[in-house]
């Protein structure tokens, strides 16, 4: 049996819509501190934490 994946956290969903709007404005990928800046988190590790929870999900 299956189990439906859960939805992604604000914060997650954050995250990935500075990437993607980065990704379509720039054409590359935001900084860790662009990340951080845009989505209130001041500590990179913070970053690195969503962004690794994110790359888990696939």
């Amino acid at each position: 049996m299956r189990r439906e994946p859960r939805p992604l956290t604000a914060r997650q969903e954050a995250v990935l819509a500075v990437i993607r709007s980065s990704l379509a404005d720039h054409g590359h990928g935001p900084t860790v501190r662009e990340i951080g800046a845009r989505v209130g988190l001041s500590s990179t590790s913070s970053v690195a934490h969503q962004l690794g929870r994110l790359e888990a999900r696939g």
